[in-house]
């Protein structure tokens, strides 16, 4: 297995990865255009790192890592993991270990006091597997979700 940073070639199979599941099926739609406009904003941004773990040369998993300065930890940064997903015939093969364990390093590299993800409540097997790396569920995230209206 080997990490490396997505290109915009990698896009159409990460948005893809991101809609494989009943969850992401509800809300992602490959081909949209804003996808590339998205990708184009983490790519630029030397605080984000979208990344694809790579099985015999095809994208078996990826996600995105944000670092984010604060005041709290005596200012340290945090690292956020967000959009993990592992396609469905590599699950169980630990590449979502793999990658989990990528983001902690580069988030140790980095000098940041956490790594934080949220999964939603409707995926407890993400939920058994982040626990079982040692993510503990120490706060109550909330979202406020923005309709296009």
């Amino acid at each position: 297995m080997t990490f490396r940073e997505a290109t915009a070639d990698d896009l159409p199979q990460i948005v893809r990865l991101l809609a494989d599941d009943p969850l992401g099926s509800a809300r992602e739609t490959p081909g949209e255009a804003a996808y590339f406009t998205a990708f184009t904003a983490i790519a630029d941004d030397p605080n984000n790192t979208l990344v694809v773990a790579e099985v015999a040369g095809k994208i078996a998993g990826t996600l995105q890592l944000t670092f984010i300065p604060g005041l709290t930890y005596t200012g340290r940064e945090r690292a956020q993991i967000e959009g993990v997903r592992v396609a469905a015939e590599h699950r169980g093969h630990g590449v979502g270990q793999a990658l989990i364990t990528w983001a902690i390093t580069q988030a140790r590299a980095r000098g940041c006091r956490v790594v934080q993800l949220t999964t939603d409540r409707q995926r407890p097997d993400a939920i058994r597997f982040y626990q079982k790396i040692g993510f503990r569920p120490s706060h109550m995230g909330m979202k406020y979700h923005l309709t296009d209206t």
